[in-house]
């Protein structure tokens, strides 16, 4: 069994002190939220994440979902998990509560949801694509859509799946077949779809799927896509279940990891029509669709680093109890492995971009927050692209991050860490699915780059670069040396962010340039990014330590995993900037030939 406990000190330290919580308490409908509240919500989301969902972590693993005929069975304590987490109203969290749902900020339920991907990522994946469907039919979807539909999944009664990816369209959308034949009220569904998660399961009466598909005279191309609500039981006017719609579940993937989440291939259509709903209008599917993609991207961020947290937790434990060679300065030799500086070295590279990770992750919620319930127009925008232009950095390098770290994970526990009984392994296994759903970090590099950075020429980012300079400042001067080596680091970082944006505005001209520069272009900013959550936190942790904290230890911990991130982990902005810069051109000018 997989031992897990949320890391409430760190998640409050974010919200109440990095964020801070009384820029929380200011949003619109959350004048009944206070910090003890939010307290009391994270610690009562461990007691499941801790007692309920990591002891089946493993179970899930082993056992996976099985599918017999058309239907799938969860694992074993599956449907009883649900049921427990549905009925405590995690699902709702969120919610609008025109619709049953608590209201809650989208900060808050990000802290929350990392314990459930922490905790057991198999099982997060359900709740995590019935967010998405709910977004889309509330922002989308006409009223008797919403009437039907969003009470039953916002109480987590129903779930819901997003179905863009066929056999032949993967990342490019534009080849998508399946068709939406006019009948009547509703539509009528063909075709396959691939990657359905959570496309089939035994844990709800009801699955609704959001289906892309063309109508007949939709014209070619990404414009020709339309979004479809397709029940897998049809509903009757007044909300009560019909007949069995005409899809089913013909396979599930055989997968690296995540076994116990079912990801299924749909067929709809094979006795003559599954029943759709039109969402909004037609032709317009992709843009409601990436109304679910853009929050699934930053959740499959949040994924990133909870796994990594998961798997730093596991391997701290296991140096802490290892015993095995002689450590420098100490004669005893029972000491334990976490005295050995290597592996001080791989723990505080886990510790420290973890914490860089959840803030950067925690801040891009909030940014969303702001876009959507702040009384002043203008910081709705510059929230909307501050968010915006977070997503894809979260998204991918967050990803990136957490499947190298989990991969330490296994390295700290040496051979064990091979063997499936640690767990260490599942950790690097479920993972890796983080860098490739929800569009991979080639997509992302190229979004961050072509939709977020050139196409306002570069507003966003020079918005975003303002505000690290701001907290330059505000450490210019200090007398701790700490504090100066923190500062000096993240300067560097800044100087080669805001580099690398004036050499991408430059090369504009050579589309070719910013393609091969668009990867680097994103770890880069991930990574400053997460260095200026880490100073900003070290500011903070000095003030409370001059202040006579009594939580000394906590303060310094964190003063020690900014430093260490600004002396490890920082130089590698300065590798980055010199590499796209003089080796942007290298890789355009490849040829096919060359391979």
């Amino acid at each position: 069994m997989l031992d897990y406990n949320a890391p409430l000190r760190d998640m409050r330290f974010v919200l109440n002190e990095l964020i801070g919580f009384e820029r929380i308490g200011q949003l619109s409908g959350c004048d009944e939220i206070n910090q003890e509240l939010s307290d009391a919500v994270l610690e009562e989301a461990n007691k499941l994440a801790s007692e309920v969902l990591a002891p089946l972590n493993r179970v899930g693993d082993i056992e996976g979902s099985q599918l017999e005929g058309s239907v799938v069975t969860t694992p074993t304590g599956w449907k009883d998990a649900y049921n427990s987490f549905k009925d405590s109203g995690w699902c709702s969290l969120s919610m609008d509560p025109e619709y049953g749902g608590q209201g809650y900020p989208k900060v808050i339920a990000t802290a929350v949801a990392e314990m459930w991907d922490s905790s057991n990522m198999s099982f997060s994946l359900c709740p995590l694509l019935t967010n998405g469907a709910i977004e889309a039919v509330e922002q989308h979807g006409d009223a008797i859509l919403k009437s039907l539909y969003l009470e039953k999944l916002v109480s987590g009664e129903w779930t819901g799946t997003m179905n863009l990816t066929e056999p032949q369209a993967g990342s490019d959308l534009s080849t998508v077949r399946t068709k939406a034949t006019p009948s009547g009220t509703h539509y009528l569904i063909q075709g396959q779809k691939i990657y359905i998660t959570y496309g089939e399961h035994d844990l709800t009466d009801n699955i609704i799927h959001l289906v892309l598909a063309r109508t007949p005279d939709a014209p070619a191309g990404t414009k020709g896509i339309s979004l479809f609500v397709v029940p897998k039981y049809l509903v009757n006017s007044d909300g009560s279940l019909g007949d069995r719609n005409d899809l089913r579940c013909i396979s599930l993937e055989h997968k690296l990891g995540i076994h116990a989440s079912p990801t299924a291939v749909m067929s709809y259509g094979d006795q003559g029509g599954a029943v759709g709903y039109l969402v909004g209008e037609e032709n317009k599917g992709l843009m409601y669709m990436f109304t679910m993609m853009n929050a699934a991207r930053h959740a499959v961020g949040r994924e990133g680093m909870a796994i990594a947290e998961a798997s730093y937790q596991l391997a701290l434990k296991y140096a802490q109890t290892r015993v095995q060679g002689n450590v420098i300065g100490e004669p005893d030799t029972t000491n334990t492995i976490i005295g050995h500086p290597d592996v001080k070295r791989m723990l505080m590279l886990m510790k420290s971009q973890v914490e860089a990770m959840r803030a950067v992750n925690y801040a891009c919620a909030f940014e969303y927050d702001l876009a959507e319930r702040h009384n002043d127009t203008d910081v709705r925008a510059a929230a909307e692209r501050r968010g915006d232009l977070l997503t894809p950095v979260v998204k991918g390098w967050s990803t990136e991050v957490g499947q190298k770290l989990t991969s330490v994970g296994v390295q700290i526990h040496g051979g064990m860490g091979f063997v499936e009984e640690t767990g260490a392994a599942q950790y690097l296994r479920d993972s890796r699915i983080t860098t490739i759903y929800e569009g991979t970090t080639g997509i992302q590099a190229a979004d961050l780059v072509g939709r977020k950075t050139l196409r306002d020429g570069g507003k966003a980012i020079r918005e975003l670069i303002a505000d690290m300079k701001v907290t330059l400042d505000l450490m210019n001067g200090d007398s701790d040396q700490t504090l100066q080596i923190i500062r000096d680091s993240f300067a560097q970082s800044v100087d080669d962010l805001e580099f690398v944006v004036d050499w991408l505005l430059a090369s504009a001209d050579d589309p070719r340039l910013a393609a091969a520069a668009a990867s680097s272009y994103l770890h880069l900013a991930g990574i400053t990014c997460g260095g200026w959550m880490l100073a900003r936190s070290a500011v903070l942790s000095a003030l409370q330590l001059k202040d006579g904290t009594t939580d000394r230890g906590f303060y310094d911990a964190k003063i020690d995993a900014a430093r260490f991130y600004a002396t490890q982990v920082l130089p590698e902005t300065s590798a980055l900037r010199t590499a796209i810069a003089q080796g942007s051109e290298t890789i355009a000018d490849l040829g096919v030939s060359s391979f």
